[in-house]
């Protein structure tokens, strides 16, 4: 997300950002990895517990003061006009994954929203508009058939792996609003989208932290869980992806 791995800030504080220390504990005894598809455990502990020691002393608390500053009704706006203007990477990828319908309803909503929702503020989908489709160029290329490969914890991106480290990098230039702002506009734009994205999930992730005893692996299985929703493959019943869902995607059917 291109948006420097916002998309990143995202998953690093949506998700990195509740682990307990215990997941820094096990690193530092040398303890091999368990998992198969998690070669680089004991790397990937460490970068959590660096993530969660910048999310307690800096993204946490400017949440917070975001949240008492900032009128929900204005948060809402906000978040609205930054969604809006991921749309054209919406519509690129939808491209590239054979999906011209889709394209066309993404291209759409974006026309839509910026100027009868003046400028992405109010997001006409509430009044009959077209839905919001996420697709980023990770699910691309796994549309092309190329496999994830092992868990990846990003220092502050969070969760992830090969395929989809790429498809964030990426989908900074298949948008092409990025080609028109300026880098201090953009990196502006993404550290109120992260910002915002922590605001909202303060007290679940405070919850969840608090009830996990070893918080790396629950937050493995977790973001594993959750993408493979969002590429449409089969999700075990009864995981919990409320916390991290975004209420208006939509998971591509199977291929």
């Amino acid at each position: 997300m291109t948006r420097i791995p916002l998309l990143a800030l995202l998953l690093a504080l949506l998700l990195g950002a509740c682990a307990q220390s215990p997941a820094g504990r096990q690193a530092a005894t040398g303890a091999p990895p368990v998992d198969t598809g998690d070669p680089w455990e004991n790397t990937n502990r460490r970068i959590l517990d660096f993530n969660l020691a910048v999310d307690d002393c800096c993204i946490r608390p400017v949440a917070l003061g975001y949240r008492d500053a900032v009128p929900s009704w204005v948060r809402t706006r906000v978040r609205n006009v930054i969604n809006n203007m991921d749309e054209p990477r919406f519509v690129a990828n939808n491209l590239l994954q054979g999906r011209p319908l889709a394209a066309g309803e993404s291209l759409m909503r974006f026309f839509i929203n910026s100027t009868m929702g003046l400028g992405g503020m109010f997001d006409m989908a509430q009044f009959g508009g077209p839905e919001r489709k996420p697709r980023d160029f990770g699910q691309t290329l796994h549309a092309w058939g190329l496999p994830g490969g092992p868990y990846l914890m990003l220092p502050i991106a969070g969760p992830s792996n090969p395929r989809d480290t790429v498809g964030m990098v990426t989908d900074g230039f298949l948008n092409p609003l990025n080609w028109l702002i300026p880098i201090w506009g953009i990196a502006a734009r993404d550290v109120v989208w992260g910002i915002d994205a922590r605001e909202q999930t303060v007290e679940a992730l405070d919850a969840l932290r608090a009830e996990s005893l070893d918080f790396y692996a629950r937050l493995r299985s977790v973001a594993r869980q959750r993408r493979a929703a969002e590429l449409g493959l089969a999700t075990p019943e009864g995981v919990g992806l409320d916390v991290l869902d975004d209420p208006g995607e939509e998971a591509p059917p199977s291929r």
